[in-house]
């Protein structure tokens, strides 16, 4: 078997979001279901880009898609606990935006889960790829690691 390094800490992580679990969340092994952390990575990272006035849902252009996404886990989680979920940014290119994320037992110091969630910003009604606007940038370049 290969070994696999520790889970992150929180000093991996600028931006926190808490989220309740659900009964709905538990699987048939009575652990929240590896779906389910996909959905807090997502409603993560564009929470805090609506929160920021970058991302309009709506009717913002431009918009983010992803491409991309991938998580390992490291310990169960269960309802109902709440958790705590880290996003910082790992890598910026000229049209996507890759962020580290991790998912935290409520008070724990290592990732219960760890991951990362990658946008490709397209214009709204071609969906091809745009430049990431200054704004963007400069507000995703604020929570990058140093």
């Amino acid at each position: 078997m290969v070994s696999r390094p520790p889970p992150p800490g929180r000093d991996a992580f600028r931006i926190w979001r808490t989220f309740a679990t659900r009964w709905r969340d538990n699987d048939a092994y009575g652990h929240v279901n590896n779906s389910v952390y996909y959905e807090w990575f997502d409603s993560a990272v564009n929470a805090w880009l609506v929160e920021r006035g970058l991302l309009d849902i709506a009717a913002g252009d431009p918009i983010a898609l992803v491409v991309e996404t991938r998580c390992t886990y490291a310990a169960p989680l269960a309802f109902p606990q709440p958790v705590e979920v880290g996003l910082a940014l790992a890598e910026i290119g000229r049209s996507s935006v890759r962020y580290r994320l991790g998912v935290f037992a409520e008070g724990a110091e290592r990732a219960a889960a760890h991951g990362e969630f990658v946008h490709v910003l397209v214009d709204r009604a071609s969906r091809t790829p745009v430049d990431i606007p200054a704004n963007w940038r400069s507000a995703l370049e604020s929570i990058a690691l140093s």
